[in-house]
């Protein structure tokens, strides 16, 4: 009976310094941001934020043909906006037919919203 006691209170202890190890670690995330997580959360209006990089002060509208929730999902994929083309060519449109499927191509040009997964598997194609 002692023996159990001892091995219910190592497990106990264990879980206790396993909760304390995740504590600090998100303690961590939050005082420190290294994944710069905060603006995402905490920003009160999309439509008016301003975005700083290099010193160059810009509007949050980088593409005219993307609305902000398209251009918020793919700067989450580190691409930047601006540098997307404005018009799609006959050979970006072949490669997004070979990477995507002729069905899922037409579903996103008659306004079905791009998903995480087609972002990535397409992100070649814009290059």
């Amino acid at each position: 009976m002692k023996t159990f006691l001892k091995i219910i209170k190592g497990f106990f202890i264990f879980l206790g310094v396993i909760f304390f190890i995740i504590l600090l670690f998100v303690a961590y995330l939050w005082f420190f941001d290294p994944l710069n997580i905060k603006p995402i959360l905490f920003s009160s209006d999309i439509n008016q934020e301003v975005i700083v990089d290099n010193n160059n002060i810009s509007n949050s509208d980088a593409h005219p043909l993307l609305d902000d929730a398209q251009e918020k999902m793919v700067e989450s994929l580190g691409i930047n906006p601006s540098s997307l083309p404005t018009e799609i060519t006959p050979e970006m449109e072949a490669c997004f037919i070979d990477k995507l499927g002729a069905k899922r191509v037409s579903e996103i040009v008659n306004g079905d919203p791009i998903s995480m997964t087609d972002s990535i598997k397409a992100s070649s194609c814009l290059k």
